[in-house]
């Protein structure tokens, strides 16, 4: 099954890089090229893209306005957002996350990494390392305090719908870390760690699992460190 590929960036020599890197593999294609957010969600419908390269500094309607647009779109459901950035502690990285991005990746990245953060997208998994999970959320949310702007009691009382094992679960998750990961350290199966994962996500309203590091941190499950 060909993975489909939107490229949104302003520059265009950027995104004729990407298109030949994409191109080049034989289980994904380009379907598209957008120079604006708006631009991107129009073609994300047209095109039925399945992994969406988003530029999150664009003229007009930028990358996050954009995957707000997406994640809100229940035509565009299966439309997988991952955020592309200069910076890789960047506030708007967040900001995406929480819009319903399933993960970034540095501009500098090397060719592997990104192609397969494309594969990691479309499979539906969140490309979120325990480094960016631990660095930038934690370090954003920090900031901002367990009071800030942007907590959300509401969650914190959606918590109660879980399970305890799905807590424990949840707070794996929140520390980056993958299922096989998670297995070993509770001592279950992958398979379980996963049905728990989708069941939390089902209870919370989350749309993958990058969502379930924010909704962790901004309920006050996860207590956000800098070290």
């Amino acid at each position: 099954m060909t993975i489909r590929v939107l490229l949104a960036d302003d520059q265009a020599l950027l995104r004729s890089a990407f298109r030949v890197l994409v191109d080049s593999e034989p289980d994904m294609e380009v379907v598209g090229e957008a120079s604006d957010g708006a631009q991107a969600v129009r073609l994300a419908r047209e095109e039925r893209a399945d992994v969406v390269l988003m530029d999150i500094r664009m003229p007009g309607t930028d990358g996050l306005a954009a995957t707000r647009m997406i994640s809100a779109d229940p035509e565009l459901a299966g439309v997988r957002v991952v955020i592309l950035t200069t910076f890789e502690v960047d506030d708007y990285v967040v900001q995406s996350l929480r819009a319903g991005a399933s993960g970034f990746l540095g501009k500098g990245s090397e060719p592997e990494e990104m192609l397969n953060a494309i594969r990691i997208a479309a499979g539906g998994e969140a490309l979120l390392s325990p480094v960016a999970t631990k660095g930038l959320i934690a370090r954003f949310l920090a900031q901002e305090g367990p009071s800030g702007a942007d907590h959300d009691p509401a969650r914190a009382e959606r918590l109660d719908s879980l399970t305890g094992r799905e807590r424990e679960v949840l707070v794996q998750v929140a520390g980056g870390h993958s299922n096989d990961e998670i297995a070993e350290r509770l001592e279950v199966s992958p398979l379980t760690v996963k049905t728990h994962v989708n069941r939390a996500m089902a209870k919370l309203g989350a749309r993958d699992r990058a969502q379930l590091v924010v909704i962790a941190y901004e309920s006050g499950l996860v207590r956000p460190r800098v070290e």
